[in-house]
């Protein structure tokens, strides 16, 4: 039996997704061969690694180096009262196994920064960034250029939520839209202004939908930034 091949019960597990026309055997073999890496294990990557892992993505390899806290656990829905204090990795890890034991899952417990951020993307497909500050975004957005990797990109802030895809086919980047990151000093957090548990699962989520039909080569927008406003609940597309 090839490696790549779909058993009967990957079949079975997967066969919502398999009878999509669109996806199919071939389709699954390739989400069971991708490799994709979230940066973030906190609010937007949660429900990525959720539905990724859920999905049948053969490797997921999260960045982050943060503990759970309590005050997470609105909105990071992979985390629990238990986890409260270990290493986000390893909490997502034990949700993973329950969830998807075939999952090979690979933890950074480190910063991501100039000096190890290019060693840490090169084995990957693509990259999911779910993190929450602006300095990782373009840092991340840079390397992804550099290695020729797309990225998935969301962000989050108190109702609203942003979604693009970078760098795929030749498509822009986040300093196409963006050119330079803001100062940080002047830019609100969640830290201090709060979010509301969901948001990050509607973007998340969107984020994972976008991450499957790239593996899957299904259509996918680009040089477009969704904005989704859940206070209004509208959804603007801004061209780029």
């Amino acid at each position: 039996m090839k490696e790549d091949s779909i058993t009967n019960e990957e079949f079975s597990r997967y066969s919502r997704q398999i009878f999509i026309e669109e996806i199919g055997v071939d389709g699954q073999r390739k989400i069971k061969n991708a490799k994709v890496l979230v940066v973030g294990a906190g609010g937007l990557g949660s429900p990525v690694i959720q539905y990724l892992a859920a999905s049948g993505v053969g490797t997921i390899g999260i960045a982050d180096f943060d503990r759970v806290e309590l005050h997470n656990l609105n909105r990071q829905v992979i985390h629990t009262e238990s986890n409260v204090g270990k290493l986000k990795t390893e909490s997502a890890i034990a949700f993973v196994s329950a969830l998807n034991s075939s999952v090979k899952f690979i933890t950074i417990n480190e910063k991501i920064g100039p000096e190890n951020i290019q060693s840490i993307f090169q084995d990957y497909d693509l990259i999911v960034d779910g993190s929450d500050n602006f300095i990782t975004r373009y840092l991340v957005n840079d390397t992804c250029i550099a290695l020729d990797k797309t990225l998935v990109y969301g962000s989050i802030f108190g109702f609203e939520g942003h979604i693009a895809v970078f760098n795929y086919k030749g498509s822009k980047n986040l300093r196409n839209i963006f050119p330079e990151p803001p100062n940080q000093d002047d830019v609100p957090d969640c830290d201090k202004n709060g979010v509301l548990g969901p948001l990050p699962g509607i973007v998340g989520t969107m984020m994972a939908m976008q991450t499957l039909k790239i593996i899957t080569d299904l259509p996918v927008t680009t040089n477009q930034l969704t904005i989704v406003d859940t206070l209004n609940w509208n959804f603007f597309k801004i061209g780029f």
